[in-house]
Formats: structure tokens, sequence, C-alpha cells
């Protein structure tokens, strides 16, 4: 009988009753479960339960009662809008009036969606998205958060929009909710289902139908409905524009490739003849110059002070550079929704690579332009905006020029400038080999300046809008931003000012702090004010030969540093990584903290490349294989292609690290072993950063010198290696009188072809 049992049972599991495939997806993202996580739970392949979901297949015995078991769980947790109406008939709450369709609009940005209270890194309740509320508020019933959700007015034709409790991840604490006429945030994910019915993923968990079922018509879709986009971050500034972010499958909705063939992807666009652009063409909408690319902005010309257009973002088509956004390309759409929306909200929303938004994002926060007074007739007209970099761009003097520069085209075609024609202000690349001494120790410890090149930005002050004036026998000036040719080899760090003593130093084991090499400088070269500054810091007198200064100057980059220190500095708090950390606990919080949120850890990365890329996009080279040398490059036409300000950050990160180097020496004689940009490798008798940090019990390190900390120009932990390896890979890969830089391999201590330059 037992055995007629079980048949009947497995009979009935092989019917177990499933939702339709719309609503299985739905309750699995609304989990933030991703396939790959519901596949490896039944023991079946991450396709398998796509075509589960997009209705290719059904599920077999034994997954499908375990599957169907998984789904019923997940209803309960996140009812359908029907069912949650139906929870707010029974408990006869108040209904809010709907709008007429013709007030819809209007009024959609002033009722709020409400969801529940979610716990931040800190444990703190936030609300997520545009359903922020006041802390002090009471938490809503599910009924009242349901009824919220169902009865938002639309308009006619306007797809229905929700914000699901658990869709997505809460938005981390501090995040700026959407609001007013971009009530559904920055931008959306859109994804395309097996029945090519277009969903797009928005920030807090929204979720809208996308009607659209052209590219022309998405455009128009999400100019005139979707209320996508974020206000200005300076009063004189635009607002930016909706980004659309396209996964394969909505690319392939659309009539775009799902990836690019080789040779489109060499371009870095799509063909001008492509179907796609020929529909826009006929719509009468518009690309700028890099054309449908991984990147794109669609456009009509302005008319007045309103903008038309919509950016593009292709995944598929390596927009998202696993250098800077790791693996973004490859996360469910709400769960690169998230991710995108926080950097978004934190940074600005992203207008191409970490590099160009970093660019992008000076001018953003200070803008060229200002509304002028009104005029005789009442009429503002725009003007220069004291403080910025103005509209034109600005020729750099001979020596902060590249190779190739138009300014340089008189120059012998094979002629090579030395230091005394060109300013070399770079990062460091410095190593030396071991002492005895330090052999005798067992570890080598790399230190991590944090956002090295923002730290160095804040207070930075350089050239604005005015070219750079020459002058020869210039009185050096600190205060005055400029490139100046003058003559350090005098400089003996042997014997230098460490604060206000002379200290004797072995000047054999610092760097020189003049020269990216860390050699000597052997005669007169071409310096960024910041750098003859600290030689005169350090002690030593100086005579310029000559100098290109620049008269108009501000600290243009301080609102720069601040938005993307405060990017930074909040979501490492997310991560449970804060400012006010003991050295030891700031080093315990710091172990595994991207396993935390590895979605927050991507946005960590982003954040760390802006700073990093839009510092070198102020000295972008010609690219492409048509461009000549003395011939202009695009770049050069934007008032940001600044090489001087680039030299100028670049000056004053090297000068930070080098006192931070030199004062750490001249108190505990402990000397670095290899610097390369802002990591430093030193030897210890210990495996952490505390065995190279003089600490006391007090908690406070040597003043001036490298301390432990989240905080940008602080230090973390970057690797630590034995001196038994550092002593293998010199021998190794020490050639021709260079010594191999370990800096480069502490973190994982493996040396691969792309490290050593091969």
């Amino acid at each position: 009988m037992s055995e007629l049992f079980d048949a009947v049972d497995a009979l009935v599991a092989s019917r177990s009753p499933l939702p339709q495939p719309a609503e299985r997806r739905r309750l699995r993202q609304a989990h933030a479960l991703t396939l790959d996580e519901v596949a490896a739970a039944l023991g079946v392949r991450r396709a398998t339960v796509g075509d589960w979901e997009s209705g290719k297949t059904e599920p077999r015995p034994p997954q499908r009662e375990a599957y169907a078991r998984l789904l019923e769980q997940l209803a309960k947790l996140y009812p359908t809008p029907e069912s949650a109406g139906a929870e707010q008939e029974d408990t006869a709450v108040p209904q809010p009036v709907a709008a007429p369709a013709s007030q819809a609009t209007a009024a959609a940005p002033s009722m709020p969606l409400v969801g529940p209270p979610t716990a931040s890194a800190s444990g703190s309740p936030v609300a997520t998205g545009a359903e922020a509320v006041e802390e002090s508020a009471p938490a809503p019933s599910a009924a009242v958060q349901a009824a919220a959700t169902v009865s938002r007015p639309r308009a006619e034709g306007v797809s229905q929009g929700s914000r699901r409790p658990g869709a997505t991840k809460a938005a981390p604490a501090k995040t700026p909710a959407p609001g007013g006429v971009y009530a559904h945030g920055p931008l959306l994910v859109l994804d395309a289902d097996a029945d090519r019915n277009v969903t797009g993923y928005g920030i807090g968990g929204l979720i809208l139908d996308v009607p659209a079922k052209s590219l022309p018509a998405l455009v128009e879709w999400t100019l005139s409905e979707a209320q996508l986009g974020a206000e200005r971050l300076h009063g004189s500034g635009k607002d930016a524009d909706a980004l659309l972010v396209l996964t394969e499958a909505a690319c392939e909705r659309y009539g775009l490739p799902a990836v690019l063939s080789e040779s489109e992807r060499l371009a870095g666009r799509l063909p001008e003849g492509h179907k796609v652009i020929k529909q826009l063409q006929r719509a009468e909408w518009k690309l700028t110059k890099r054309g449908l690319g991984p990147w794109a902005r669609i456009y009509r010309p302005a008319q007045g002070s309103r903008r038309s257009c919509v950016q593009l973002s292709i995944p598929s088509w390596r927009a998202l550079d696993d250098r800077a956004w790791g693996h973004a390309a490859q996360l469910e759409p709400a769960e690169l929704a998230r991710v995108l929306g926080v950097y978004a909200a934190r940074v600005m929303t992203p207008v191409g690579s970490t590099a160009v938004t970093g660019l992008q994002l000076m001018t953003a926060l200070n803008p060229p332009t200002r509304a002028s007074e009104p005029d005789a007739d009442g009429r503002r007209h725009r003007e220069h905006r004291p403080g910025s970099l103005g509209t034109e761009p600005v020729d750099p003097a001979p020596c902060e020029a590249i190779d190739g520069h138009p300014v340089l085209a008189h120059l012998p075609r094979f002629h090579v400038r030395g230091p005394g024609e060109r300013l070399f202000e770079e990062a460091y690349d410095w190593a030396r080999d071991l002492t005895d001494a330090e052999c005798m120790q067992r570890h080598l410890v790399g230190l991590d300046v944090n956002l090295a090149f923002g730290a160095a930005a804040n207070g930075a002050v350089v050239g604005l809008a005015s070219p750079p004036v020459h002058v020869t026998r210039p009185v050096f000036d600190a205060a005055v931003p400029g490139s100046w040719l003058v003559d350090l080899s005098h400089v003996d760090l042997s014997r230098v000012k460490v604060g206000k003593q002379w200290r004797d130093l072995d000047a054999a084991l610092l760097p020189s702090p003049f020269t990216p090499t860390g050699e000597r400088p052997t005669g007169p070269a071409w310096y960024a004010t910041p750098t003859v500054a600290y030689a005169i810091e350090l002690g030593y007198s100086v005579a310029p030969l000559e100098a290109w200064v620049r008269r108009e100057s501000g600290r243009f980059l301080d609102g720069w540093y601040k938005r993307l220190r405060d990017a930074y500095v909040a979501t490492m708090a997310d991560l449970g990584v804060g400012e006010k950390l003991s050295p030891q606990e700031f080093l315990e919080a710091m172990d595994g903290y991207k396993s935390r949120d590895p979605e927050l850890g991507i946005v960590v990365d982003a954040v760390k490349m802006t700073v990093k890329g839009g510092i070198g996009k102020l000295q972008e080279k010609a690219r492409g294989g048509g461009w000549k040398p003395g011939q202009a490059w695009p770049a050069l036409a934007r008032p940001t292609w600044r090489p001087d300000i680039r030299a100028t950050v670049i000056s004053r990160a090297r000068v930070n690290m080098h006192r931070k180097m030199l004062t750490l020496a001249a108190a505990t004689g402990r000397y670095p072993v290899a610097v390369l940009s802002d990591c430093a490798v030193y030897a210890a008798d210990g495996p952490g950063p505390l065995d190279v940090l003089p600490y006391g019990a007090d908690g406070k390190t040597v003043p001036g010198s490298f301390r432990l900390g989240v905080s940008p120009g602080m230090v973390k932990h970057e690797g630590t290696q034995s001196v038994l390896w550092g002593a293998d890979v010199l021998e190794q890969l020490s050639a021709d009188g260079k010594v191999a830089n370990l800096a480069r391999y502490i973190k994982t201590g493996e040396v691969t072809a792309r490290d050593t330059g091969e």
C-alpha cells in the first residue's frame, strides 16, 4: 500500500501548480535572488531557470515540486498588487482618491510610494528611493503600503510603475531620494522577456513596464513620460539627462546587436547605415560624433533652455569597463540598477567611462557660465563664471605640452625632449634592493593611500581661464601656479628639514621627491609649483631660470574632491568601515569588507577610478590611426584639456607621499623599499601595518606620517608577502640596472606578464 501512496504523491508532485512565467520572474527578483542562486538550490543550470521564467520550458519532477514550494513561499512574502488590494479592502483602510487622468501627470510626483524601513549598515532604519519618509514617522501597515502603490494615479498611456519592498536590496543610507520632475530617478536598466515585453528597473526597487516598440519610440517615451533624470549639481549648471541601460535582450528587442562585431568594436560604434540609426534619422533624432556605440547620446537641438537628450549605455558592448566596474555587466537588471543608481546619486549619472564621468563632474560642479544680471531690456544672457575654466580651450606652455601637440609643431620630427624642455610630473615608480638588515626581517608590508589624487586635488591652487605668461629670472612664489625651470640637484636628502628641525637621514634609502623615478636630478628641469615649494620646505633655496605662470588662479577642484570624497566615505561606511575607528578596528573592518555587499564594493571601485581617470583625462592623448604629430585632436577643443592642472595634482600627490615617508624615516629609521604611485612597501618583523607604523597606546602615531583610516590621504593595508618572496622577485625581474618594483606585486604576490610590462 505504501508504494501506491508514494506513486500517488509523485503523480501529484508532477503536476504541482505554478504561477505564470512572468510571475515566477517577479517573485524571484522581489526576493533579490539571482538565476544562479535558484539554479544552485534546485540542482539545474542557470539557463534552465531562465527558460522556466520565459515560458520556453516547464520544470519536471523532482525539481518541479521544490520550485513550486519556493514560489509559494515567495508569493506569501510578495503578494501581487491585486492581492494586496484585496487585503486592503478586508482591513477597511481608507483609500486615496485617484486623480482624473488629465491631472495624473502633475499629481504623481506629490504622492510618494511608501515602503517599509530597511536597516542601513549602522543598523538605523532608512527609507529607500522615492519612498523616503521622515525617520520619526511611524511605519505604515502593509495594507497602507499596498494602497499607496496600487492607487497611484497615472496618465493615459503611461506604464504603471511600482516599488516592491524587497525587489532589490535597500538603497544605502545617505542616498538622496528622487523626486519632483524626476520622480523615477536618474536611470533605468531595460530588459526584455521571451514575449518581447520590456521592463525597466530603477533605483529603490522601481519596476516600470516600457511600452515603446522601437528605439525612436523609446527615446520619445523616456522624455515625455518616464520622469527620468537628475537635478543639476550647481545652480548655474544643467540637469542630468536620463540614462537607459540596455541588456542583451533589450538590445535585440530594439533591433540592436547583443554584442558588437570585431570591426564595430574597433570602430567603437555601429556603422552609419545600420537600420536602427536610419530609424532615428527618420524620426529626426541625432547622434553625437561618437555615434551609436557603448555610450551614446540621442538628442534633438535644444529649444530655448529645454534639452531633449537621452543617453544609452550598453554593457554587452563593453560600456562598463571591468577595471572600473568589476563584474557589474554580469549582474541581474535590478542589481545593476542598484549599483548604477547609488553611483548616480552620490557621484553623478554616468556619462561614459569613469574617466569621462570624472572629467564631466568637474564642469557639472563648476560650470563655465552663469546667468547675467538683467540688461536695459530686462534680458539675461550667459556670461563667464568666475572661478571656472571658461568656455574656450587654453593652449599649454610649450614645456607642458605633450609630444605631438600643435604648439610643438616647429620641433624636428624625431626630437626627444628632456627634463630641461618638458615638464615631467608623474607618479612614483621607484624601487631599491633590500639592505642586509631588511633581509633579516620576515615580512614586506604594503601601505596604500586612499584616493591619493583626490586628496592631492583638495586645496590645489591651479590656473583658471587665462593663458600662461612667460617670465625670465622670476622670483619663485608658492602661491602662483605654473611651471618653473629650476636646478634642484643641490637638494641633499641626507640633511633636510623635517618640520622645523634639521635631520640627518640615509639618502640612499629614499627616493628623490623631484622625479617619478626617484633619481636625483642632475641639472635644470621643469617642475610644477608644489614640487619647487617642497624643495624650500626641505630647507633649500631655489633660483628659477624662467617660468610659465598663471595669474588667474583658484581652487577649481575643491568641490570635485568633496563630492567624490563624500561618495567614497559614505559607501565605505555602508560596508562597515567608518571614519571614527581605532587603527585596530579599522584593520578588522577592512577585512573582507567588499563581501558584505558586493554591489556596493563595485561602487567603491568605480568611485576610485573616477578620481584617477578624471585627473588622467586632463591630459588625454590623441587616439586613432589618422592622427599625425602637430595636428590637433578632439580633446584639445575642451576647456578641461589642462595638462598643467594634472601636473599640479600629481606633483602634490608625489610630494605628499614623500613627506610621509621622510617623516616616518626621521622618527623610526624605517625606509621604504619600493613606491608605486600611492603604494609604499616596508620591511617589518610582523605582517601588518601596525608592525610598520609606530602607534602608541593613545592611538596616535607620528604627526605628518602615514595614518591608518578610511579618509582620503590616510592609508590602508595593501598586502603582505615574505622577505624571501621579495628577494626571489628581485632576483628574477631586476635587469639592466633597474630594480623590480615590489609594490607592483605586493597585493597578491602574483607576477604576471602584464605586471612586468611584457
